[in-house]
């Protein structure tokens, strides 16, 4: 059901029955290695190209979230998923091995919520009884497309983000016991005309304000609702330019209550630059250490917001600036009205 201009609200409240997030070696020695399903030791995990490497990410990724659900990969009606990789190669070749049927999406690193948001609205409409929703990323193949292979050891300024290597996916469900995705915000495109691909936090943070503001409205609640609001993945600079917007726009999100995934998953390393990015940033982030803290009883309500940048290496090379999205999914436990 929509309510305002942007926002579904959905009332059977679809269940995330299951998540798993997957890590590469640098992620596992991040502050929230001990939230991943599992870990590589090696970035190559025995594949010879980075591109096969982010293939095995996102399967392993299906694979444990379809298995922790309790379900069989044919009880699955639809797999929504995408990557950073040209054509989303490392989503689609992993529907090939999986034998769902796909829908693969594309919105850089909001199509973690992106695919969530969907695979809600498919369960809510009854046009599925699971669904599962994936994305994934790798640093090695995000530089060598979008950047500078990582061979080529080019210095990048203090702005710039590190690709995380990893992947998240969660089932959702009609029914059964677990976190209810309550309502989604469908962002719309804003570029403020800047085209530095190693400042994503600022060219993003517009996009993110633009997806809370309307949320807020559309929902027509008040602006320290949610336990948490986290965007993904903004870094450091994007996150400190959003802290600072939000009250000008008469957004009054306690500050103590936001945080960013680009942060999160790599702590304080200064080796990282602004923080964390990729679509396996958010992702991991969400189905691995978010929702593992909720499940725990510490927040009943977060609203997540996964930002992506829309730009592409021809995109760049002709000029152009970047245009930015955010999509926004509110999770709640079962009864959040109690306690």
């Amino acid at each position: 059901m929509r309510q305002g201009h942007q926002t579904w609200v959905f009332p059977s409240r679809p269940v995330i029955l299951s998540s798993a997030a997957i890590g590469g070696p640098f992620e596992a020695k991040g502050p929230l290695g001990e939230d991943f399903d599992i870990t590589h030791g090696d970035l190559m995990m025995g594949q010879d190209s980075w591109e096969k490497a982010e293939k095995v990410l996102l399967e392993e990724a299906c694979d444990k979230a379809v298995e922790k659900a309790g379900l069989q990969k044919e009880q699955i009606h639809f797999l929504l998923a995408g990557d950073l990789m040209n054509q989303i190669i490392s989503a689609s070749f992993s529907a090939r091995t999986l034998g769902i049927p796909y829908l693969g999406l594309f919105g850089a690193c909001s199509t973690a919520m992106e695919s969530l948001a969907l695979g809600a609205l498919l369960v809510d409409s009854q046009s599925a009884d699971y669904v599962l929703a994936a994305t994934g990323s790798h640093n090695g193949a995000a530089e060598k497309q979008y950047r500078y292979p990582t061979e080529y050891g080019s210095q990048k300024p203090p702005t710039a983000q590190w690709t995380v290597t990893g992947a998240g996916a969660a089932v959702v469900g009609s029914k059964g016991p677990g976190l209810r995705v309550q309502a989604a915000t469908i962002g719309r495109i804003v570029d403020m005309g800047l085209s530095d691909p190693f400042n994503m936090g600022a060219a993003m943070a517009p996009a993110a304000l633009s997806t809370i503001e309307t949320h807020f409205r559309d929902m027509r609640l008040p602006h320290d609702h949610y336990d948490l609001v986290v965007t993904g993945d903004l870094g450091k600079v994007g996150h400190k330019i959003l802290s600072e917007l939000l009250p000008k726009h008469n957004v009054d999100i306690p500050l103590d209550r936001y945080i960013d995934c680009g942060m999160l998953i790599y702590g304080d390393n200064p080796t990282v630059w602004s923080g964390g990015s990729g679509c396996g940033c958010v992702a991991t982030v969400t189905y691995g250490h978010l929702l593992r803290r909720m499940r725990e009883g510490e927040w009943k309500r977060i609203l997540v917001v996964a930002t992506g940048a829309l730009l592409s290496p021809i995109s760049y090379q002709q000029g152009e600036s970047i245009p930015c999205i955010a999509h926004a999914v509110a999770i709640e436990a079962e009864h959040p009205e109690e306690g």
